[in-house]
């Protein structure tokens, strides 16, 4: 197991992504803590890791809030004794369709804000515990958004390219420290949408090498591998798992 002994905190773990890495998360041996708004769904993940013999606790954390981020994380550091894992996978609002001539900036603002501010929230406050200790794996979840020019994307195109940013610049201030920090760049994927598939999407499955969009388990099994010890050589690196739908 490539995580044993390894204490994780998932934000957003109460969305699709979030609780299928945390359940891989805990097939691999970590201690997880499930950081969510939604304590009903958060407790249904903990009762699945539990009943696969891992170990999970849960807590209503409110991921754009700095002050609610940093007493969680001080909690989780001081019951485990350390954090090495921190991945944030929470959801944020982004109005797709409209032109960009007509969007209101409001609107275009709203994801480019709301990414920007949990991601630097979660990502610092465990980079000044793993600072601290000497180690630890930090992983921000971007999309394809960042190399498209699809149209009437809004501002998503924009808070996909800000985390990445943020990604490189963050390792480049805590990889001496022993800390690394890595992103994902995911393809839409079909799961994270309840009663769709790839047949549902034609115009992004055209855009594939593969003829098909990711499945949920290839992106939690990916950040997995990431906040491994196997991965130890990879930071500041966004990795690319759009099924050939862009480079880089």
């Amino acid at each position: 197991m490539i995580l044993e002994r390894k204490n994780a905190i998932i934000y957003g773990a109460s969305g699709a992504i979030g609780g299928a890495t945390a359940l891989a998360f805990a097939r691999e041996g970590a201690r997880v803590f499930l950081a969510g708004r939604t304590q009903a769904t958060l407790d249904e993940i903990a009762d699945k890791i539990r009943a696969g013999g891992g170990t999970a606790e849960t807590a209503q954390v409110d991921a754009m809030d700095q002050a609610e981020v940093a007493a969680h994380a001080d909690h989780v550091a001081m019951q485990a004794g350390r954090i090495d894992i921190s991945f944030n996978a929470v959801s944020y609002p982004a109005l797709h369709g409209v032109p960009l001539t007509e969007i209101s900036l409001d609107d275009f603002m709203a994801p480019i804000v709301a990414a920007s501010r949990t991601h630097f929230v979660t990502a610092t406050t465990a980079a000044r515990h793993m600072c601290a200790q000497g180690s630890g794996v930090i992983v921000m979840l971007s999309a394809t958004s960042s190399l498209e020019s699809r149209h009437m994307m809004g501002g998503f195109n924009l808070a996909c390219a800000g985390i990445e940013a943020l990604t490189r610049s963050l390792a480049g201030e805590v990889g001496r420290k022993g800390v690394r920090v890595v992103g994902l760049r995911p393809n839409f994927t079909p799961e994270t949408a309840p009663g769709t598939s790839d047949a549902d999407f034609p115009e992004l499955v055209g855009d594939t090498l593969l003829g098909r969009l990711p499945r949920l388990a290839e992106v939690a099994g990916t950040v997995a591998y990431l906040a491994s010890d196997v991965a130890g050589a990879i930071t500041g690196a966004v990795v690319n798992l759009s099924c050939g739908a862009v480079f880089g």
